[in-house]
Formats: structure tokens, sequence, C-alpha cells
């Protein structure tokens, strides 16, 4: 079904000087992940999942290893080539990070307009972006008068903005209700069936995983201790994590 690769990540350690002592946060983490994928990373919390999730667009240095996004190795990449690179691995988090004191249609413009895009392009392009998330009769609308459903739709038509060709999930669902997160994770596989974009969501949730993830990894304690297809997952867990 999905070929060739789109995210290859190899051997990941991240390890964290503190106080007491240096924290491994992550240890050797190796997968795949398949163009036009929907890929589950999931795990506890404190199991390495939001360390993992900002290595793959080095927000996060990995302390070894090396992370393939799309043929190029990220930490080999110049400081303009990685901001260009990051262009293209769209983000969606818990918390929105929506501006408060600007309306939806210029957040949805922000990012195209700091790409240089004029400003009616950007408008014209970002209320396209507002009708494929439901949300056209927003516009005019502040995030203080949405709902967090909504929100949440605002954070991916902006994501959508910069025509993103990875999109990278970190806990996106955790502070909506069971129906309201059933209709962005519908919302977020209509976007990779018809974008074709990669998708990889990150999550402690069982119900997210089996909803919308073709294959998950299981991390623990910062190790990926199982892999596989969500229905072989389910079906036949072989660690205590899973």
């Amino acid at each position: 079904m999905f070929m060739d690769s789109m995210i290859k990540v190899s051997g990941i350690s991240k390890t964290y000087a503190g106080k007491a002592g240096d924290v491994e946060a992550l240890k050797n983490v190796s997968f795949e992940v398949k163009r036009g994928e929907i890929y589950g990373i999931i795990g506890l919390s404190g199991a390495g999942k939001s360390t993992l999730v900002r290595c793959l667009n080095l927000l996060e240095k990995p302390s070894e290893g090396s992370v393939i996004v799309d043929g190029d190795e990220m930490g080999n990449l110049s400081d303009r080539q990685l901001r260009e690179k990051r262009r293209k691995i769209g983000m969606i988090f818990q918390s929105f990070n929506l501006l408060m004191q600007t309306d939806v249609l210029d957040n949805v413009c922000f990012p195209m307009e700091i790409a240089g895009v004029k400003k009616s392009e950007a408008r014209a392009r970002a209320r396209e972006y507002l009708k494929i998330v439901g949300l056209e009769n927003k516009a005019g609308s502040y995030p203080a008068e949405l709902s967090g459903g909504q929100k949440q739709r605002v954070a991916i038509a902006r994501v959508l903005a910069s025509n993103p060709e990875v999109l990278l999930c970190d806990e996106a669902t955790s502070a909506l209700d069971p129906e309201t997160t059933k209709s962005i994770l519908k919302l977020i596989r209509d976007i990779n069936r018809q974008y074709a974009i990669t998708v990889i969501v990150i999550t402690h949730e069982m119900a997210v995983i089996q909803e919308i993830c073709h294959r998950c990894a299981v991390l623990e304690d910062g190790c990926l201790v199982e892999e596989n297809t969500v229905e072989e997952l389910f079906r036949h867990p072989k660690t205590r994590a899973a």
C-alpha cells in the first residue's frame, strides 16, 4: 500500500543533563514512516513522545542517531535549509497556539505572510483552507469566541497554508471531548487522503490510534518496544506496554 519512505529515524538517542545526573529521554529509537501513511506513536506520560516528535524537525537535536525526511538528513542541513525544510513539516498541538488578538482569517494568513505571500493572495487562500476545515463562516471571529474543536480546526487550516508534506500531531486531541475528538480525527484522515500528507500522531490514547492510524510504535521509558500494524497491535500485543 505504502512504498517509498518519507521519514527514516535511525538510532535516535537524546540525553539531558540534570542536577541529579543525566536523563535519557530517548534510547536508540529507530523506525520508518512511509509516504502518505498515518503513523502513530503511543506511550504513557514520560515515555519520550514529545521529545521524539521535536527531534523529527530538529527543534531538539538528537544526542545520537539521524533523522532523514524526504531524502534529506536533517542534521546535515544549513540553518537556511533547515528553516525551509521545517516549512514542509507542519505541527498541531494540544494547546492550539493561536494568536489570541488576531482574528481567524489572519491566524491562517500568518504563515503565508511570513513566507512572503502577498496579502491579497494569502487572504484568498486562507478562506479556502477555512472552507476545507468547515469554518468559512468564522473568518472574522477571534479564538476566544471559538470552542476547542473550532480552535483546533483553525490550527489545522493554518498548517495547511504552508503546503506541508508532513503533519506532526502532538497530543492534538487530548484537550477535546470524545465527540469533538472524532470529528478532528476524521478531518485529519480526510486531509491525509485528499492531499497525500504523511501524518505522525503522537498520543497516549489507544482510541486515537485505532481510529485513524495505519501502523503504530509503542514507546516506553524512551525505548521503542513494539511496532506493528494497528490491527496486529490490538490483536496480538507482544509487550507489557502495548
